[in-house]
């Protein structure tokens, strides 16, 4: 058998089509090499595709095939928002990176959409609430709008599109704890102070936040939009989901990470993290087993502070684990001297580009209502 196949053989060994052969080449699943005689094309190889058809083999029963699709699986509905192929995260078909050089949140936002054009403004907006938290105020201002907003589902399109962008304003007067007009990255930039040269690092990171596939928080949104449920509670369910510590809420693992190495020195807390069997926050992610394109383009733009760039090189040297997008937010928090609890709010205000896309889209589908598989004690009676 030859070492290195097309990829026209190598789908048709695993019966795949292309989005998820390149899916198995981000996990790190298919190893892919360009061609020699064509380097515009690729080749992957056959003992990976080989593996991968064994064990598609050994078991097609719909428990196994739904279990296997739940922890970084196969794919399980269909998207025409995002999607992450070859190392790389594409915006409806567009490589996110290069939109980061100029497009506004506002702007990413509409096209996650699949909307061109001027953005739709809409009602005038409340006051953010006046709680000295940011995500207490994310909190509160999509749960004030979840109790009052009709339903989603059925809905004019052109009033769910002014949804979306009331929605999104009023999470960035809920980070910046004032209202505001303007691009949002010009608001937030104002409010936590930030220097006219720090203004475009906002920007791009908030154009790179903006959506990441099906994440725990988009699924959230997802399932909520599915029932029907009005925009602001499916943001609002993916708030829910971003504010856990293994999502959003990693860049403060990161934190403490990067604390600790000041403690004892980059070395000494990576090997102590590696000792403990735990994760090192910061670095790596399952679907970019080259490195997170994310993290790439951002840090390009700026030169992390001495303590955090050892911590990069030692963690880098130690695991072989790039720096992900977690390391470039807490990175440039520290540059711009933002407030502690900005990566998240940051984290937020992009991501809500993404939740109302995905809400929108499966807004018009079925409902998501999967089967558990039941382990508990044997029911009684049978």
């Amino acid at each position: 058998m030859t070492d290195w196949i097309v990829a026209e053989d190598a789908r048709a060994r695993l019966g795949v089509r292309p989005q998820t052969l390149y899916a198995y080449v981000s996990r790190g699943r298919v190893r892919v090499r360009p061609d020699p005689a064509d380097p515009r094309r690729s080749l992957y190889r056959a003992a990976d595709i080989a593996l991968l058809a064994e064990r598609k083999g050994r078991s097609r029963r719909p428990a196994d095939v739904a279990a296997g699709a739940i922890a970084w699986g196969e794919p399980v509905l269909d998207s025409g928002i995002t999607t992450i192929a070859e190392g790389r995260l594409y915006y409806r078909g567009r490589d996110a990176g290069r939109l980061a050089e100029t497009l506004t949140l506002e702007a990413a936002a509409r096209l996650l959409r699949g909307g061109h054009g001027a953005a739709l403004k809409g009602a005038e907006r409340p006051a953010p609430p006046a709680a000295q938290d940011m995500q207490a105020r994310l909190f509160a201002v999509l749960a004030a709008r979840a109790g009052t907003e009709p339903p989603a589902r059925g809905r004019n399109p052109l009033a769910l599109a002014m949804e979306a962008g009331v929605l999104m304003d009023l999470l960035a007067d809920a980070a910046a704890g004032r209202p505001g007009e303007g691009p949002i990255h010009l608001r937030l930039a104002a409010a936590w102070g930030v220097a006219p040269e720090g203004e475009d690092l906002i920007r791009r990171a908030l154009v790179l936040l903006a959506d990441h596939e099906l994440n725990a928080s988009t699924f959230a949104a997802r399932v909520a939009a599915s029932t029907g449920a009005s925009l602001a509670a499916c943001a609002l369910a993916g708030l829910a989901a971003l504010s856990g510590p293994r999502h959003g809420g990693a860049a403060a693992a990161m934190r403490s990470f990067a604390e600790d190495a000041v403690r004892r020195s980059p070395q000494a807390a990576a090997e102590a993290w590696l000792r403990e069997d735990r994760a090192v926050p910061g670095f790596g992610h399952p679907l970019y087993p080259g490195g997170d394109p994310r993290a790439r383009h951002l840090l390009a733009r700026f030169q992390p502070g001495p303590a955090l760039a050892a911590l990069r090189a030692a963690v880098e040297a130690a695991t072989g684990q790039a720096a992900n997008i977690d390391f470039a937010l807490v990175a440039l928090a520290e540059r711009l001297d933002l407030p502690a609890d900005a990566p998240l709010a940051l984290f937020a205000v992009a991501r809500s580009a993404g939740w109302i896309a995905h809400a929108l889209e499966q807004g018009q589908g079925a409902l998501i209502r999967p089967r558990a598989r039941y382990v508990g004690p044997e029911p009684e009676g049978l």
